[in-house]
């Protein structure tokens, strides 16, 4: 038993979800819509501690009109217990949620608690699988997956998503070490790649929405 997971990104026409100095700011007005009300619709959203880190982000519903109450769970997966106690993830905004593993240290794992839910569960990095459950069994039914390069190519590894839609500008940025979509180890034969059906696409403004859903 799982959520059943989005994966929701924008990238450059060559693939970047951010520059080579984390500029992230790619898609236009309409597609910032797009997203905010997909927020609105799904019980949580999961971002990795790498993306918190960057970008102290609110992970809320702020771009279109809503009522109080309509933020979604916000998830970080952070291994370490690296998450800053003054950053905006943990405001008052929305219950927030931090994934750690059993090797983070013990004083920041206690301090976190004090302001949110903390789920402990993995030897290194987080067990995503488990997590997963347990977020099921906690009545999260649907996951809007946020994440960066290496959360999102775990995820996928993993089998635990379910969908992708991506946001593709009509931009080119180039750089070796600029961010791709997925990044990780990556798979060593495309024969064993994660496969994908198009199940939808269309234009906002001059962006390019592609909506996927996960075949293997």
């Amino acid at each position: 038993m799982k959520p059943y997971v989005i994966l929701n990104a924008a990238m450059t026409l060559d693939g970047k979800i951010a520059t080579k100095t984390g500029s992230s700011e790619i898609s236009g007005k309409e597609d910032l819509i797009r997203v905010h009300k997909l927020r609105k619709e799904v019980d949580a959203i999961m971002v990795g501690i790498n993306t918190v880190l960057v970008d102290d982000p609110r992970l809320t519903v702020h771009k279109i009109d809503v009522d109080a109450g309509d933020n979604p769970i916000r998830i970080v997966v952070d291994s370490k217990a690296r998450t800053p106690l003054d950053f905006r993830v943990l405001n008052d905004e929305a219950l927030t949620i931090v994934a750690t593993s059993e090797d983070a240290p013990v004083d920041r794992i206690k301090t976190l608690k004090e302001k949110v839910e903390v789920v402990i569960g993995g030897t290194g990095r987080v067990d995503l699988k488990s997590l997963m459950e347990k977020l099921a069994k906690g009545g999260i039914k649907t996951i809007m997956l946020e994440g960066g390069s290496t959360l999102n190519y775990s995820m996928l590894k993993e089998g635990l998503v379910d969908e992708v839609r991506i946001c593709i500008a009509p931009i080119i940025v180039g750089g070796v070490n600029a961010k791709t979509l997925v990044d990780g180890d990556g798979i060593d034969s495309m024969g064993n790649a994660i496969r994908l059906k198009l199940k939808k696409s269309y234009f906002l403004d001059e962006d390019l929405i592609l909506e996927y859903s996960v075949i293997s």
